[in-house]
């Protein structure tokens, strides 16, 4: 006979989860694979010892896996999507022209805007922080700034991107666990995500005007790499239609992962015509990615990547987290942990503010954005069709807190993989990181006033006729 779950059997998973996070930030230095394998463990654990036999919990796995089989699909297309990109000369461009816009006095705004349009174009805020992100610390220091403010415009601008990318792989997991589609979701972050970015590029632009500055510095990082994409490239600006197509695309509502194919395919069909890769070299670099050898450290580390393969570690992750996830949602955990806070909610505000307290004390306990964004979308999206709420402020939410937010995490995997590729410690860089404090805040301002909550009748979807309708 199955149990309720007590408070403490809810909170062992999640603290084992912390304990073996914490050593494999700190000490084990192997990422969060395995800290999730310990949480799946401790959780089926729970759920065994509390009445489930191991053919019921091993079904919640699979149940939990299966809602993100679609994510996965658009995931390994991305990979493909960011090395025939690469390939195409169309990132290349992008970060071409993107240097080209760098001025001293506006060095900081520009830091965050440019991160911003390539974290877009990869829909990855890691590499863009460990390639462009880089790159702008060596020439900050150059102009006298400090490391924190360049390195928390650096976030800002990476997250900013990967935030709004349809290539991002948090950008399409949040639908596919909040239940609605990836163009919508995308579509209605654009309310909270230009206001705050704005302001944080104004924010930047004042502190950047008491910051240390000697406008006469040398920039030949930039001129290196620029003199280095356009030997290896054709850089031509009819190249940025490439990027203009996917928007044009999402605007059009068309399926993601047809949508998303197409420009992988015509990707490889510039990178042979335009820049005379052979189909062969093509298929290697949707296979395995792009590699270069330029001889300038920057330049290869910023062209390195993509590639179907580069795909299946964080595959693995969300895998992992889905698991958990659905062990976590099947046995009411979460449940009991947000119990108290659900019983306080009676408005979309209470509703926003308890998705985004939610989301960060799952963010603050774990350290890892997929289970962040996954275990929050699960629980919440019961409560959002019961009132009537469209599903995509769930999302929003969700990425709010789960994708950027987190980033205010010092033991965070973001804010760990940031302090080790910019060499400044979280503390240093997260007073800067005006965009991971906005977002959040914005939501939570839309919801009280009701600014951009669309609504949705969901009373064809239940069984239960007595929704509650705002």
């Amino acid at each position: 006979m199955k149990k309720e779950l007590t408070m403490g059997m809810s909170l062992f998973p999640i603290i084992a989860l912390i304990g073996a996070a914490a050593l494999s930030i700190f000490i084990w230095k192997a990422g969060m694979h395995i800290p999730l394998m310990i949480g799946v463990i401790a959780a089926a654990v729970v759920s065994i010892a509390a009445g489930w036999s191991w053919d019921e919990v091993q079904e919640m796995m699979v149940k939990g896996v299966a809602r993100a089989l679609p994510a996965v699909f658009i995931l390994l297309i991305i990979g493909i999507i960011v090395g025939t990109w690469i390939a195409a000369g169309v990132i290349p461009t992008m970060i071409y022209y993107g240097l080209s816009i760098i001025k001293p006095a506006m060095f900081v705004p520009i830091v965050a805007l440019v991160t911003g349009i390539i974290s877009i174009t990869l829909g990855s805020s890691f590499t863009s922080i460990a390639t462009i992100g880089l790159a702008f610390m060596a020439i900050g220091q150059g102009l006298g700034f400090s490391p924190g403010l360049v390195a928390g415009a650096v976030i800002s601008g990476a997250y900013f991107g990967d935030k709004l990318s349809p290539l991002s792989d948090t950008t399409n997991i949040a639908p596919a666990m909040a239940e609605t589609d990836l163009f919508s979701h995308v579509k209605h972050m654009l309310w909270d995500t230009i206001p705050a970015f704005v302001v944080s590029i104004v924010i930047y632009w004042v502190v950047s005007q008491s910051a240390s500055s000697h406008g006469g510095a040398d920039t030949n990082v930039i001129d290196a790499m620029k003199t280095g994409l356009d030997n290896i490239f054709v850089i031509h600006p009819l190249l940025l239609l490439m990027p203009v197509l996917t928007i044009i695309l999402m605007i059009m509502r068309t399926p993601a992962i047809p949508a998303l194919m197409g420009v992988s395919i015509l990707g490889g069909l510039l990178a042979i015509f335009v820049q005379g890769a052979t189909l062969t070299s093509v298929i290697q670099i949707m296979t395995s990615g792009y590699h270069v050898e330029s001889g300038e450290k920057a330049l290869d580390a910023l062209l390195d990547g993509g590639g179907l393969m580069s795909m299946l570690g964080t595959i693995g992750l969300l895998i992992l987290a889905t698991a958990l996830g659905g062990i976590l949602e099947e046995t009411g955990s979460f449940e009991v942990l947000t119990k108290k806070m659900m019983s306080k909610v009676h408005s979309a505000g209470t509703l926003i503010s308890s998705t985004i307290l939610s989301t960060f004390v799952v963010a603050f306990a774990s350290g890892a954005q997929f289970l962040a964004i996954i275990l929050p979308a699960r629980t919440f999206v019961k409560d959002y069709k019961k009132m009537g709420i469209d599903t995509k402020n769930l999302s929003r939410c969700v990425e709010a807190a789960g994708t950027v937010g987190i980033n205010l995490v010092p033991w965070g995997v973001p804010a760990v993989f940031a302090a080790g590729i910019l060499g400044v410690s979280p503390g240093e860089f997260i007073p800067y990181a005006f965009f991971a404090f906005l977002v959040p805040l914005v939501n939570i301002l839309f919801g009280f006033t009701g600014w951009t909550i669309t609504k949705k009748n969901y009373e064809h979807e239940r069984n239960d006729k007595g929704g509650v309708s705002l």
